[in-house]
C-alpha cells in the first residue's frame, strides 16, 4: 500500500503591504482641493455679479440739461476700472448739463456731466461756420482753446505792400462743434468769447474775415 500523504494545511493568502500615507501629503491634498474650490467660487461670483448703472437712451447735445427721459438703467457685469454712474445716483445727474455729446446705448460716466453752464458769466457765444477746407484735421471738442483771427477781405491787401502789423486775434473756447452739413460740408462751431469780444467776432464772421486756429495743448 502506497504511503499516505499528509493533508495540506490551509494556504495563507498573500500578504499585501499597506502603504502608510503621510499626514503631510494628505493635508496638502486637502488644501489644494479647498483652494481650487474657492477659486472657482470666486470666479463664479465675479461673472455673476451685476451692477445697476445709468445709461443714455436718446441723443443729448453738449450743454443740454439732462432729464429723466434722456436716461435709463441697465444691469451689467461692470469692470471696476469703468467709472459709471450708479443707478441709485440717477437723480443726482438729472438737471445737470451734458459736458460732451451723449449717444443712445452708452453708459453715463461722471465726467460726462457738469453742473456749470458751458458759457460762463461774462462770456458770449459766437457761432462760426467753417467750410470743409477750414475745418482742422484735429477733432474740435468742448473745452478746446482756440484763437479767432481776423484776416483782410479778399482784394483788401492787393496794394503791393506788406504790413508788419500782426493780425487781430480773439481768444475763445469751443463749446460745441456740429457734424458736417450734408452737401456743403460746413461745420458750425460754437465758440465762447468774452462779452467785450463777442460783437467783434460776430462782425468778422458776417464779413467772412474770420479764421479759427487751434491753440497747442499743454504748451506743445
Amino acid at each position: 500500500m502506497p504511503p499516505q500523504r499528509e493533508a495540506a494545511g490551509p494556504v495563507a493568502p498573500p500578504r499585501v503591504s499597506a502603504r502608510r500615507r503621510r499626514p503631510g501629503v494628505i493635508a496638502l491634498s486637502l488644501a489644494l482641493i479647498t483652494a481650487g474650490g474657492a477659486g472657482v467660487a470666486v470666479l463664479l461670483l465675479q461673472v455673476g455679479h451685476r451692477t445697476q448703472v445709468v445709461t443714455v437712451v436718446r441723443d443729448v447735445q453738449v450743454g443740454q440739461v439732462l432729464t429723466e427721459q434722456d436716461l435709463g438703467k441697465a444691469s451689467i457685469a461692470l469692470d471696476p476700472a469703468v467709472k459709471a454712474v450708479q443707478a441709485d445716483d440717477l437723480d443726482s445727474v438729472v438737471g445737470k448739463r451734458a459736458a460732451v455729446e451723449l449717444k443712445p446705448g452708452s453708459l453715463l460716466t461722471p465726467s460726462q456731466v457738469t453742473k456749470d453752464s458751458l458759457v460762463k458769466a461774462g462770456e458770449q457765444l459766437v457761432p462760426i461756420g467753417l467750410k470743409p477746407e477750414q475745418v482742422p484735421a484735429t477733432a474740435l471738442v468742448p473745452g478746446q482753446k482756440v484763437e479767432l483771427v481776423h484776416v483782410p477781405a479778399q482784394g483788401a491787401t492787393d496794394t503791393g505792400k506788406t504790413s508788419d502789423t500782426p493780425p487781430q486775434t480773439i481768444a475763445g473756447r469751443v463749446v460745441k462743434a456740429s457734424s458736417a452739413a450734408p452737401g456743403t460740408g460746413v461745420v458750425v462751431v460754437d465758440v465762447a468769447t468774452s462779452a467785450n469780444d463777442g460783437p467783434t467776432a460776430a462782425s468778422w464772421v458776417s464779413s467772412s474775415t474770420l479764421r479759427l486756429v487751434l491753440d497747442a495743448q499743454d504748451g506743445s
